[in-house]
């Protein structure tokens, strides 16, 4: 059923003429008053536009794309790709039904998350592309779920990209979700931890992200089990957990090397954190790969370019963005059963070697 102005008059306790004197912002009204109206708006998810309303499953030109980070490689890469699909710089042309991409920039706000899409839910959003880890919290889970079953009912496209399914929706995520393009975070993990200790590595310490995140979870499940697939006992000591930034590298890997002398190899939890860990490990004097060997994650594409060259697991960011920029165009079908997993590839490279060399 769709909410009306006067709806939200009544959650508001204020008149119609009220309601649409805050929201058109054309006539002055008390800061409490104009704070109570947008509280009812949000709890209501009322649609502003009058004429959106009375179309319900009308949707307009834009489509948003929501990244926590868009100076971090990782989401510029796949916002870019994304964008360039949506905007028509893949073939579409002028006259080719191309939308105004917008990427909103969350900062790992949850709350922000939720913001733009009730934002675009409000500006009836052709498309939604949600980029990266989803936060674990149940009641954010649910929140978002909420968000974005309203954004399909309007008939917006909602697509996941570089995120898991939605939790407790079925085969595809939810049926509110088109599309998830899903990393394979678990096997790149394993396929990391795996290298290291084909090289001889037992004491490897562990610079993992923040742990509300669920690429995080994924990422040390994989080297986890790569462990425990060697009879290698997993030591709590050696994994500490941080935001995604250089500055966490660093700060952890010199915490690493004061717990454990005996520390052979570091694996970061993506290649921004491993430049922080190469840093603290030239700190002590030590040298890479020599006496300590460094693996990030993402390949991003300074990761070549560190000396020595820095081993990851390649994801493939800027074909993942343009396949969710497709599916929220609507100009190819979904995966089979609405989820890809999207495999990553071990780029083995100089700053890993045999310990002790």
């Amino acid at each position: 059923m769709t909410t009306t102005l006067a709806d939200v008059a009544a959650r508001a306790r204020v008149s119609p003429a009220t309601v649409s004197r805050v929201l058109n912002g054309n006539y002055p009204v008390a800061a409490s008053t104009r704070e109570r109206v947008l509280r009812a708006v949000d709890e209501l998810d009322y649609v502003l536009n009058a004429t959106a309303s009375s179309l319900a499953a009308a949707t307009s030109d834009l489509v948003g794309i929501l990244v926590n980070d868009i100076a971090d490689p990782f989401f510029g890469i796949m916002a870019g790709a994304a964008q360039s699909a949506i905007g028509g710089q893949e073939g579409t042309g002028r006259g080719g039904g191309e939308k105004l991409a917008v990427v909103c920039n969350t900062g790992g706000s949850p709350e922000r998350e939720l913001t733009y899409l009730t934002l675009l839910q409000r500006q009836r959003a052709a498309a939604v592309v949600l980029t990266g880890g989803a936060v674990e919290d149940p009641e954010h889970v649910a929140a978002v779920s909420a968000k974005l079953a309203k954004l399909a009912d309007a008939g917006t496209r909602v697509v996941l990209c570089g995120r898991p399914p939605m939790e407790g929706g079925g085969e595809s995520g939810g049926s509110s979700v088109l599309a998830t393009l899903s990393f394979d975070n678990r096997g790149g993990g394993r396929q990391l931890t795996e290298h290291l200790i084909e090289l001889g590595h037992r004491r490897i310490g562990y610079v993992a992200g923040p742990e509300e995140r669920t690429t995080t979870r994924h990422r040390l499940e994989g080297h986890r089990k790569a462990l425990d697939a060697a009879g290698i006992k997993d030591d709590p000591r050696l994994v500490m957990h941080g935001p995604y930034s250089r500055r966490s590298g660093f700060e952890a890997t010199r915490e690493l090397l004061d717990r454990e002398p005996e520390l052979t190899a570091v694996v970061a939890a993506n290649d921004t954190v491993a430049l922080g860990a190469c840093a603290a490990v030239r700190e002590r004097g030590l040298r890479i790969p020599e006496d300590i060997s460094v693996a990030g994650f993402d390949d991003l594409p300074f990761s070549v370019d560190a000396v020595p060259a820095l081993t990851t697991v390649r994801l493939p960011l800027y074909d993942a963005g343009a396949w969710a920029g497709r599916l929220a165009m609507g100009a190819e079908a979904p995966p089979v059963g609405g989820v890809a997993v999207v495999q990553g590839e071990l780029m083995a490279r100089a700053s890993t070697g045999v310990p002790g060399r």
